[in-house]
């Protein structure tokens, strides 16, 4: 009899923080380049898709924090998140180019850029280093941030409006 090892599944890609801190350290300690990036990643479009592989082919792993249902509804407002963290984060993970999903529900990613303390940290083009809201606590870790991905032309938001109108017709 042959045994064939189970290939890894999305699911197993999932960790709670404390968890995803102790593997990373590890990572970390044995040279690999850590990318960490974040958001609500509601609907999931071509341009979180273009982000994320970039901000892959930036370091060894990626690392995506996902907001959680109460952070994004904070963020984003009434009606939000469309789908539940448990599936964005499940989605996330089925990337082939997405080695970890994780959770937060802070308003900004400083305490998990703390905790997790990835190498370089991505955001989207739509952000500069002096309108992101961590630059100081990159600074003080000395974590490098990148912006990746194309020029930010894709939405969530614009993908609910295209919906609604096709309703009405």
């Amino acid at each position: 009899m042959v045994v064939v090892p189970r290939k890894q599944r999305s699911k197993d890609k999932i960790t709670d923080r404390k968890s995803l801190a102790a593997i990373l350290s590890g990572l970390r300690a044995s040279g690999k380049v850590v990318v960490l990036t974040n958001g609500v990643f509601d609907l999931l479009h071509v341009g979180h898709t273009r982000c994320l592989e970039d901000a892959r082919s930036r370091g060894d792993l990626l690392v995506v924090a996902v907001n959680g249902d109460k952070s994004a509804a904070a963020l984003k407002g009434k009606g939000h998140p469309v789908v539940d963290e448990d599936e964005r984060m499940e989605v996330l993970a089925a990337l082939s180019f997405v080695d970890y999903v994780t959770s937060f529900e802070e308003a900004t990613a400083d305490a998990l850029l703390e905790q997790l303390k990835p190498t370089l940290y991505a955001k989207g083009t739509d952000y500069t280093l002096k309108t992101l809201p961590e630059k100081d606590t990159l600074k003080a870790l000395d974590i490098k941030a990148v912006f990746v991905g194309d020029k930010k032309g894709h939405s969530t938001s614009k993908l609910i409006q295209k919906i609604q109108k096709l309703k009405k017709k």
